[in-house]
């Protein structure tokens, strides 16, 4: 093979690594938020499809003419460690109230490609009065407003809705703010990352099998075959570790234990951790997947960009250092952080401040894997190791 070809090949091989990375940190890639991301997946999409679907059993949709493409990550284990969040400042997670409007937000889009905010609201209200179990809305209530301001902004941010006239956060002061909306309907339904569509399975918002929208019929129901099952352990374990800060043994189920500890399974790890540009280190406690270039991730640790995770690390270093400590002794080093440095964290800085500072701290630590809370004691967990400080080089500095 001629030195041009090899180095078409290589550059192939890293377009398609890059673009793999570029998926998992935003399962929703568009080209007028980011072209060159899209350029990239939409030029490599025919390997990204084979690849995510061999590795993981997910579904990657590329629409070249409307200009995103969508990774329909799915996971039989839902969790809460990465809520939406809001796009305005405060960034907090989205509660309860801000889902269902966001859900019925979306189910009233469909029916026009063009709203107003007020319309959109009316619509909302109506659906909302009608849904058995569902609380009404009140867009005279200002926190209700806030909510459907949050829900609105966020399928903004996703390129579900643009504002051609107006401004959203105008209804949160005014409930008559005039603002239009051109609806994208297609996107609107590409947001739904769920095998099995809700009308389907309408019992489960009644008490029904909360599992029943992450049901995949390729790994059968009932008996499922021996490739089936193997096929199961292989798409949950790659999932699991493209997803997952750090994967530790004893988390596994029986069948993802086995199968990394297969011939065929060790070597299939290393084979898409090889494709996708990461470093898998496997060590006896788990696994962990690193990318050399940050690419597929949305969040990072160790991280300056906010005080709960500067003081998760300082934290981490107690941790590791004196074993399990109790939560008290958590809130104590957060209070006397906050003494040493009376001009930072200035929204910590009031009465109860330590012990916020330190709930949050410890939701960092737990969210990387790095940290477990049994009870009232806290303790470290083996990838912290890796961030322990060398005593003997601080000295000698």
């Amino acid at each position: 093979m001629s030195t041009l070809a090899n180095q078409l090949v290589r550059a192939e091989k890293e377009e398609l690594a890059r673009a793999i990375r570029t998926l998992l940190g935003r399962p929703l890639v568009s080209a007028h938020d980011d072209p060159a991301a899209f350029d990239l997946v939409r030029k490599r999409r025919g390997p990204l499809i084979q690849w995510f679907d061999y590795f993981c059993g997910w579904r990657l949709v590329v629409e070249p003419r409307q200009g995103y493409a969508r990774l329909v990550k799915v996971r039989s284990e839902p969790g809460a460690t990465r809520p939406a969040r809001r796009r305005r400042t405060t960034r907090a997670p989205f509660d309860r109230r801000r889902y269902t409007l966001l859900c019925l937000c979306a189910a009233e889009l469909l029916t026009s490609p063009v709203t107003t905010i007020g319309m959109l609201a009316g619509r909302v209200a109506q659906a909302a009065a009608v849904e058995p179990g569902v609380p009404a809305f009140e867009p005279v209530r200002g926190e209700e407003r806030a909510a459907f301001v949050d829900a609105v902004k966020l399928l903004e941010h996703y390129g579900a809705l643009t504002a051609m006239d107006g401004a959203t956060d105008a209804y949160l002061d005014d409930e008559d703010a005039k603002v239009l909306y051109r609806v994208d309907t297609t996107r609107v339904i590409r947001l739904l990352a769920a095998p099995v569509p809700p009308s389907r399975v309408a019992d489960t918002w009644r008490g029904g099998p909360p599992d029943a929208l992450v049901a995949e019929a390729r790994y059968g129901a009932g008996e499922p075959s021996e490739t089936q099952r193997a096929l199961h352990a292989r798409h949950t374990l790659i999932r699991r570790l493209l997803d997952d800060p750090v994967v530790y043994r004893d988390d596994l189920t029986p069948a993802q234990a086995a199968y990394a500890a297969s011939l065929t399974g060790r070597r299939l790890l290393r084979r898409a951790a090889e494709e996708a540009g990461f470093v898998l280190e496997e060590r006896a406690e788990g696994f962990l997947l690193v990318d050399p270039d940050g690419i597929a991730t949305d969040s990072r640790f160790p991280d300056d960009g906010g005080h709960a995770k500067v003081a998760a690390l300082l934290m981490l270093d107690l941790l590791v250092t004196s074993g399990p400590v109790s939560a008290a002794r958590l809130d104590e080093e957060a209070a006397e952080l906050l003494r040493r440095f009376p001009q930072w964290a200035k929204a910590y800085q009031s009465d109860g401040g330590g012990p916020r500072l330190a709930a949050d701290a410890l939701e960092v630590l737990v969210r990387f894997g790095l940290a477990r809370r049994t009870g009232d004691r806290v303790a470290a967990l083996p990838a912290a190791a890796r961030y322990r400080v060398d005593r003997a080089a601080v000295q000698e500095d």
